[in-house]
């Protein structure tokens, strides 16, 4: 009886522009994600909620996904993935394997007014930290509480992490 090899998974393009000040960077997308071909499509994923309260837009995760997109860009958010494609079962960090990095310091040479790269949770910290190697000191990083709902503290918790978003948006 054979196994087969867990499926190769892959993220999306940059949400960016010219005035991106933060790029939150997260792991890999996960299944309900994937399938919706959105960010943060989980509806438990709190990552919309977190980014409302940054950006003082309550009704932000209501939003159609565009409309959602064209705020974070008014606010000065980029978001992208560390990793451009991987092996996974299933949707959690633990199951990514055979990692295909995303080029992290060349799109952020790219951003000119980029100030400050965020991590969505420990596993895009740690995959972002090496891809971007000695580059990394070019900007500030900002490891982030994973907006996952897999990441047991509540929202109250990650919140006041997330908010230091706003001072450096301004």
């Amino acid at each position: 009886m054979s196994q087969s090899s867990p499926p190769r998974k892959a993220s999306f393009p940059p949400v960016t522009d010219a005035r991106t000040r933060v790029l939150i960077c997260g792991s890999l997308p996960g299944d309900r994600s994937l399938a919706a071909r959105q960010y943060y499509a989980h509806p438990q994923n709190q990552f919309w909620r977190l980014v409302a309260a940054v950006i003082d837009r309550a009704d932000l995760p209501a939003l159609p996904y565009d409309t959602r997109l064209a705020f974070l860009r008014d606010a000065r958010i980029g978001l992208w993935d560390a990793v451009a494609s991987a092996t996974r079962t299933g949707s959690t960090d633990a199951a990514i394997a055979a990692v295909q990095p995303n080029d992290l310091a060349t799109l952020a040479a790219t951003l000119p007014d980029l100030t400050t790269i965020a991590f969505n949770g420990a596993t895009a910290h740690r995959l972002g930290l090496r891809q971007l190697g000695t580059q990394a000191s070019r900007w500030q990083i900002l490891p982030l509480p994973s907006s996952s709902p897999l990441h047991t503290i509540g929202l109250p918790a990650k919140l006041p992490a997330w908010l230091a978003l706003r001072d450096l948006l301004a």
